[in-house]
């Protein structure tokens, strides 16, 4: 007798570390092809830049300016590196990689911040989000060269937040407001739009992976570092039943809802820890034999 379908749950798999333990990083690429770069050591911020083959880390060229809090965007070959905090500063530094070595762009945020997200690719990205003073909306578009303030950002100023997708159709979900929060908001390319889909799990110091129609929330804190796991499918998050092994917050990710990359972060105290993420797909349709 043949049954109906069946969508079974995601799961993490634990990956190779690091060759660098850190936290407050950034990320951009895919699952096989993914770039991790800055953040904060044990003691200081960090230049290390490091490509994953889908079975290890292997140290390049560094970044130019050493910053934590910063965000990414693009792909291994051509990463995005943008914002952050030197230490003593907001930076507003935008860097460029081709595959071998990060060239420092013209092109400076307009809004100097740290702890924000980003998305999008080398030629046409993304920052919204961080902090300057305080929580702040600001939104800019990259278009290659230079970074274009758009005059209405998000609805809801946040700090350490994620994001996916891309210039014109952008994903934005958690951080932290006056609270751990849920809020998620999409952006067309001029505008963002609540959404009436909230995360199952508000909470800051979040990463994500994959599109705006199928996102992938994980990690963060509520608190604590949680492992929580979500995807969304253009209007609702649904809670995976298993989220990281290492719960965490402040780490990095990148890929797609189906095949996401985690890496680095806060347990508390740091760590090099990478995990793979491969989700549940379509369902799948089983055979049931009756006795």
């Amino acid at each position: 007798m043949k049954g109906g379908g069946v969508t079974t749950a995601g799961a993490w798999a634990t990956g190779n570390n690091m060759n660098t333990a850190r936290r407050y990083l950034a990320g951009a690429g895919t699952q096989t092809e993914a770039l991790a770069f800055s953040g904060f050591t044990t003691t200081v911020n960090t230049t290390a830049t490091e490509e994953y083959d889908g079975a290890t880390w292997t140290s390049v060229n560094p970044v130019n300016t050493a910053r934590r809090y910063l965000a990414g965007a693009g792909t291994q070959t051509a990463g995005l590196a943008f914002g952050g905090y030197t230490g003593t500063v907001n930076e507003s530094a935008t860097e460029e990689y081709d595959g071998t070595s990060w060239v420092t762009s013209p092109g400076s945020l307009n809004t100097a911040r740290n702890s924000l997200s980003g998305a999008g690719t080398q030629t046409a990205a993304l920052a919204f989000g961080g902090s300057d003073t305080a929580a702040t909306g600001a939104t800019e578009e990259y278009d290659g060269s230079t970074w274009t303030s758009n005059p209405t950002g998000l609805n809801t100023a946040r700090v350490d937040l994620a994001g996916c997708g891309t210039q014109t159709s952008a994903l934005a979900f958690g951080g932290f407001d006056t609270n751990y929060t849920a809020a998620t908001e999409e952006y067309d390319g001029s505008t963002w739009t609540t959404s009436p889909g909230s995360l199952n799990t508000a909470r800051s110091q979040i990463a994500g992976a994959g599109t705006q129609t199928a996102g992938l929330a994980f990690g963060g804190t509520t608190g604590s570092a949680t492992g929580a796991t979500e995807e969304y499918d253009g209007s609702s998050w649904t809670s995976n039943p298993t989220g990281l092994n290492t719960a965490r917050s402040f780490l990095a990710g990148c890929g797609t809802q189906t095949a996401g990359l985690a890496f680095g972060g806060n347990l508390p105290g740091i760590t090099a820890a990478t995990e793979e993420w491969t989700g549940a797909g379509s369902p799948t349709t089983v055979t049931i034999t009756a006795s």
